[in-house]
């Protein structure tokens, strides 16, 4: 920076003496004044620096910028509060049957026996034939019901149906099918008394849940009778029974107490077909 002003003073000085007159005197030079002289501003030197202004305005905000890093996971919430017991599941499958177990010991005698009475024998003999012709024609019509017997529990009886219980796991859709293509539905309980004798039936056999030829599947919350007949006289829903849980269950179920519940219709389960005591 010095060096620069040095030089500019140079200049200057160097202009301001091609404007001054030269007189030589015995070989001297001799400079004499003009009354016209002319005057050079020079700039002065860098002053000290000023006060600091005011505050400006603020500027307009800036773009946003890159996200940051992903922050550290927060600490577990507290365990809700249970939810609602889900439906009993499907039966499993059957054991394997135990051994057989030994031989009791032999009873004490009996004592000897009366004189033979002919006529309370045959009667005895007359009713014993009878229930020999119903258990035949019982036989019958589980041969002729199903293609494997060995699947029936047994049969029930009122006074105008016929209850077949099959322990033989279907869909809903196959299980009735099964039953009307042997002359039934499912069973469909339309009195108290029919829906007790079933259940009786259930707990019986050992089982927990049968198929009913209930269902919504025409029309979704108006249930009726695989015959397509109304429900208008008699049901025996659980409590909170049908909810249509999952908006898949449109069949139902009736379990050993004898209550209903709406299921899926795709699991398979053992069921109860109904027959007219009259076609039988």
């Amino acid at each position: 920076m010095r060096g620069e002003k040095r030089f500019l003073h140079m200049i200057l000085m160097s202009v301001m003496m091609s404007f001054l007159p030269i007189q030589t005197t015995h070989g001297q030079q001799h400079y004499t004044e003009d009354p016209c002289t002319v005057q050079i501003l020079v700039p002065g030197l860098k002053g000290e620096p000023g006060e600091k202004g005011l505050k400006g305005a603020p500027g307009r905000p800036g773009r946003v910028g890159p996200l940051g890093e992903i922050g550290r996971p927060g600490l577990n919430g507290q365990k809700g509060v249970m939810g609602r017991y889900g439906k009993v599941g499907p039966s499993g499958m059957k054991g394997v049957k135990g051994d057989l177990g030994d031989p009791g010991p032999m009873g004490p005698n009996g004592d000897p026996g009366v004189p033979c009475e002919c006529t309370p024998m045959r009667n005895m003999i007359g009713e014993m034939d009878i229930l020999v012709a119903q258990l035949s024609s019982e036989l019958k019509f589980i041969k002729n019901a199903l293609p494997s017997p060995a699947a029936v529990a047994g049969i029930k009886e009122t006074d105008s149906k016929v209850y077949l219980l099959v322990k033989e796991e279907k869909r809903y859709s196959d299980a009735e099918v099964y039953c009307q293509t042997r002359g039934g539905h499912l069973v469909m309980p339309k009195d108290e008394g029919a829906n007790a004798a079933v259940a009786g039936y259930i707990s019986e056999a050992g089982l927990s849940r049968v198929y009913i030829g209930i269902h919504d599947r025409d029309q979704e919350g108006v249930f009726t009778y695989v015959d397509r007949s109304p429900m208008t006289t008699f049901t025996k829903w659980r409590k909170g029974e049908p909810n249509n849980a999952y908006d898949d269950e449109d069949c139902a179920e009736m379990v050993a107490s004898g209550e209903w519940t709406d299921v899926a219709c795709q699991p398979t389960m053992y069921f109860v077909c109904e027959f007219d005591k009259d076609s039988v």
